[in-house]
């Protein structure tokens, strides 16, 4: 399959700070890649090398064969950017954003208007077309944004956190809009902190930590690695909590260590396989006195494949992604 954009050993410092130490990414035409990582990962400072808002320290970026160093302006052709922070003028209409932004790109006025229009039925944001931004709800305002991004058609769409802020709602929403336009074939880099959403919408994922890519494949491929399920026990009575962990702790299937929630009653560890669990440890329980009120067994999630892969949440904060909070510019889109 042909590849849309392509880094080889990708470098960026910020003084001493190393955000990027040797990223190699590959993502196909007409695939999603995510990118997941903690606060300060690297992420941001990835997407802005491949759409021409930083320069590398070192390293290639390539969109569709083309140096990002060498011909910006022929890889500003060919992609679209939709930030942390929707960047829409709040003072024109959804209509005028989409118009200005054509004009930007050298349309004609009538073009302008004609593929403003298409955009704002493709979004479902017809009915709002003439209304003020400033009015806009903030999914609103991120269709608008992602809107904004493709009004030049581009081949490869950059999505740098775009659910971030969004009721669980408008999140499902934005899903569905962004497998609509990767059937209709437009390469997607998105990266994010939610692991249900890179589960959703990617089709290959990469973890990046301390600027380094630390694992890459599919959802599937990432849980395969750390193997195992998980066997939650919750107790009948919060006095039984240390008496449960220790019978659950003395069964041969039991590896790694051991979860206690006193609020829940409950016992979480992770166990070689789920197969025949449940009645060693319902025996085992039932040896030591102990009453059950539930026993849970599940597979790994991608929360525990990023925990045991970086030892730490994607919400946990860190400094060295240089420019990781700072609000992604209209740029990227011209």
């Amino acid at each position: 399959m042909p590849v849309a954009v392509e880094t080889h050993d990708l470098r960026k410092a910020f003084g001493s700070t190393q955000a990027l130490n040797g990223v190699d990414l590959e993502v196909p035409r007409a695939t999603v890649l995510g990118l997941l990582g903690p606060n300060g990962a690297g992420k941001t400072t990835a997407v802005r090398i491949l759409t021409t808002l930083l320069q590398p320290d070192g390293g290639t970026a390539l969109i569709d064969g083309i140096n990002v160093v060498e011909d910006p302006r022929a890889v500003r052709q060919r992609i679209g950017l939709t930030g942390q922070y929707a960047a829409v003028d709040e003072r024109l209409t959804g209509s005028e954003n989409l118009q200005h932004i054509g004009r930007l790109f050298r349309l004609g006025s009538t073009e302008a208007r004609l593929r403003a229009d298409e955009l704002l039925a493709q979004f479902d944001l017809t009915e709002a077309a003439d209304r003020v931004v400033k009015g806009y709800s903030g999914g609103m305002r991120r269709r608008l944004d992602i809107a904004m991004s493709l009004i030049s058609r581009p081949s490869v769409l950059f999505l740098d956190e775009p659910t971030t802020g969004l009721d669980p709602r408008s999140r499902l929403g934005m899903w569905d809009l962004i497998e609509g336009l990767v059937r209709d074939g437009t390469t997607t880099v998105l990266t994010t902190q939610y692991l249900d959403e890179a589960e959703r919408l990617a089709d290959q994922i990469a973890v990046i930590d301390q600027g380094v890519v630390i694992a890459r494949g599919t959802a599937a491929e990432l849980k395969a690695q750390i193997g195992g399920a998980r066997l939650t026990v919750t107790g009948a009575s919060p006095a039984d909590l240390d008496a449960m962990a220790t019978a659950l702790g003395s069964l041969p299937m039991v590896i790694g260590a051991t979860e206690m929630d006193p609020i829940t009653r409950s016992v979480t560890v992770t166990v070689t396989s789920a197969e025949g669990v449940v009645p060693a440890v319902v025996r085992t329980l039932d040896s030591a006195g102990v009453e059950i009120a539930d026993v849970d067994v599940a597979g790994p999630t991608l929360d525990d494949v990023f925990l045991q892969l970086t030892g730490r949440s994607t919400a946990d904060p860190d400094d060295a992604d240089g420019v990781a909070a700072a609000p992604a510019k209209r740029k990227g889109r011209k």
